[in-house]
């Protein structure tokens, strides 16, 4: 099939290198084996690869100022001055990684998801007197360098409608105020951006608006037509092109279309094109996926484009950050599944390809069924469960546990690779193992835990590693993905229908449990989550996987209890990521996702604990859901939130065991006794004692042993005081 020759560009492409060498400087600099020069050193060769790359790979326009140390939206925070005082430093770098890992004194600002992805951001504070103040040296910066290159890039920003929505209110904000009503002093500074871009010769600069995609107020619709309209009115500026991307504009489009914008990129693998012909602009279309990693239906967006009419531009639906860089890092990969990949560099090819004009079939999916309904077997009400439990465990008020994972050492580390590589045999593998879950068992009751973990020692990641005794998957060598920061995970490929062939997790557990006469927990993903963080099939709705492996999951419950574990944690982080944006499709998707995972866990008996948690993932929005899992405790991410979730009215009325995360896992700082008796002495206010549960935010996995066993020790320390105060 032939079209006529179009431009060509993606919206973005992964920062962190094709071996993980920023993970690997940024952890250096943080351990101070490095300097910031040399910090900064990587960086500038990243970035020279990326252009490099791109340029090789064809593309006609080449996106700039998409490299993040951390997260592009901090960047933004940075980029006009929203630095809190008490993060401000000498050295801007300084005041940067503190906004995002905090320091010995200082808690980091609130993380969450972006959007329904499992990529985390920071989050920005805005109040009402926030001194916009430009600070461009980065976004110029980064223009030169390519620009030495002989290469002319387009600036990526956040645009300042999302980055407003994005925000939360400053500590001390008037209750009705919200960071919407600072449009006008952040619109200046955006101004006074783009003129200095005019000035150094930017001819495009690319503004990403992703929250248009979801339901908006009618008020948050004006302040886009006010922006838009100011921005595009200014003279002296680049052209501006509007990026959405993770669903369809909707009422967002004709306002747009009115403003004078010169270019609207949009998704068109999650949204439609109805209405783009009309606009007037020049339209970027993402027919390429973003999101996935499977190749594109090329003749089938060839032919929407044709529709689009000439001046179109061929892009991806979003930026690339989310895919792995290239297939050909892959070696072990099935033939017959790698023909249907494609990574970063092969979507850079695709949208080349689709711009030149002639484009071939692709292999075809493998089938595609009808998503059926299921209904999940019910365990008995909460009230006789409970009673159950506490007859048969035993524990004291206030329990104090760890969400799953210990610290990952060197060593560790090291130990799986050799297994991997065939170093070592099973044998081997399996005493190294054992002997790190009895030190991890020793550790815990040496602190005065009262719920025991077994440190998940011979996990890499709590998805892949499932993934990895599940048929219907793949995982790879090198796919590696930014989830935020130096954190990279390797999405498994979730190819065929899902079946367990043999208990997964159930040795390692009956083991752990032979240490201790302490409970020791269960460890497993939940189905939503494994799911969500796969790079899900194609051919079929993503419901049915999800059941499927509930199903796996259901009997690996049966086999625990089976085993003597009298307390199994079903983790499913991703119930909120995984939720459609718009509102019109969310009831649906949360009627079946719950389903799913009271299926999972609904063969255990009613003296079994089943434990469920979720972390950055905006709890507070999905109670009820949360609710509806039935889980008889539920721990979720509190402390780096300073404990919103629990001002939500949802948290006072929730009737089974909860434990609001006293400990941010995801900063190295080590919280003090005292802030975390303050932190449970707050949720006893919303959870009677009986119900409370004291507990870190997340799994330790990222943190050392020395930070972990420091801030266990307050955690225990704490609710003992707290104990003794209830006597």
């Amino acid at each position: 099939m032939t079209i006529s020759k179009k431009s060509s560009t993606v919206l973005g492409y992964p920062r962190i290198g094709l071996r993980r060498e920023l993970k690997r400087a940024l952890e250096s600099y943080w351990d101070g084996a490095i300097s910031a020069e040399q910090l900064h050193q990587t960086g500038r060769l990243l970035r020279e690869q990326t252009w490099s790359r791109l340029r090789e790979l064809g593309l006609d326009q080449l996106p700039g100022n998409t490299f993040s140390y951390y997260d592009h939206v901090l960047d933004a925070a940075m980029l006009f001055d929203l630095v809190p005082d008490k993060y401000r430093s000498e050295h801007e770098l300084d005041s940067y990684f503190a906004m995002a890992r905090g320091t010995s004194t200082l808690a980091p600002l609130p993380m969450t998801k972006w959007f329904d992805t499992n990529y985390h951001y920071i989050v920005p504070e805005i109040g009402p007197s926030s001194a916009f103040k430009l600070n461009a040296a980065k976004v110029i910066g980064e223009f030169r360098e390519a620009r030495e290159l002989g290469l002319i890039t387009r600036p990526v920003l956040l645009g300042p409608i999302t980055l407003l929505l994005l925000s939360r209110a400053e500590a001390g904000s008037p209750p009705a105020f919200t960071p919407l009503d600072r449009l006008y002093a952040l619109l200046a500074v955006y101004a006074e951006l783009l003129a200095l871009l005019q000035a150094e010769g930017v001819p495009w600069v690319q503004l990403d608006e992703p929250a248009l995609v979801q339901d908006r107020s009618d008020r948050e619709l004006d302040a886009l037509a006010e922006a838009y309209t100011y921005l595009g009115g200014l003279t002296g500026r680049p052209q501006l092109m509007v990026a959405s991307y993770f669903g369809e504009l909707g009422a967002a489009l004709p306002i747009l279309a009115r403003t004078p914008v010169e270019a609207i990129a949009v998704d068109l693998v999650r949204g439609s094109a109805h209405g783009l012909s009309e606009t007037g602009k020049t339209i970027v279309a993402g027919v390429v996926s973003g999101r996935d990693v499977w190749r594109t239906d090329l003749p089938a967006a060839a032919a929407l484009l044709q529709r689009l009419g000439p001046d179109v531009v061929v892009s991806t639906s979003c930026s690339l950050l989310h895919v792995p860089y290239s297939l050909d890092a892959e070696s072990k990969l099935d033939p017959e599944l790698r023909a249907r990949l494609a990574f970063a560099e092969q979507k850079v090819a695709e949208v080349v390809q689709l711009a030149s004009g002639t484009v071939e079939p692709v292999p075809a999916a493998q089938n595609t069924r009808p998503w059926i309904p299921r209904q999940a077997q019910r365990r008995s009400p909460y009230p006789a469960r409970s009673a159950a439990q506490a007859e048969y465990l035993r524990l004291p008020p206030l329990p104090v546990t760890t969400i799953g994972s210990f610290p990952q050492t060197a060593d560790l580390r090291a130990t799986r690779a050799d297994a991997t590589a065939g170093r070592i045999d099973w044998p081997q593998y399996a005493k190294a193992i054992q002997a790190e879950i009895e030190k991890v068992i020793r550790l815990q009751e040496e602190l005065g835990l009262d719920v025991l973990v077994h440190g998940e020692p011979e996990r890499n990641d709590m998805v892949q590693y499932f993934a990895e005794h599940l048929d219907g998957f793949a995982t790879t060598e090198h796919g590696w993905v930014q989830s935020y920061g130096s954190r990279c995970t390797r999405p498994p490929i979730l190819h065929g229908d899902v079946s367990r062939v043999a208990p997964i997790t159930v040795g390692w557990s009956r083991f752990a449990q032979s240490l201790t006469g302490k409970p020791v927990k269960g460890m497993l993903t939940g189905p939503v989550t494994i799911v969500a963080w796969s790079f899900k099939r194609p051919d079929v709705p993503v419901a049915e996987s999800v059941w499927q492996v509930a199903e796996a999951l259901r009997d690996e419950v049966a086999d625990l209890e089976a085993a003597g574990i009298s307390i199994i944690q079903v983790d499913e982080p991703a119930l909120r990521e995984l939720m459609p944006l718009r509102r019109r499709d969310q009831a649906d998707y949360l009627a079946w996702a719950v389903e799913a995972y009271r299926h999972a866990t609904s063969g255990a008996s009613d003296r079994i604990q089943i434990h469920t948690h979720l972390c950055y993932s905006d709890a507070a929005t999905i109670f009820a859901a949360i609710d509806g899992l039935d889980a008889d405790v539920t721990t979720i991410e509190s402390a780096r939130s300073h404990g919103a979730v629990l001002l939500s009215p949802s948290a006072s009325g929730f009737e089974r065991g909860l434990g609001p995360g006293v400990y941010d896992i995801h900063s190295p700082r080590v919280p003090s006794e005292d802030e975390v008796a303050a932190l449970i002495a707050a949720a006893r206010r919303v959870v009677p004692a009986p119900r409370l549960w004291v507990n870190p935010d997340c799994g330790l996995k990222t943190r050392t042993y020395p930070q972990v066993q420091a801030a266990l020790r307050n955690l225990v320390s704490a609710a003992r005081q707290a104990r003794d105060r209830m006597a």
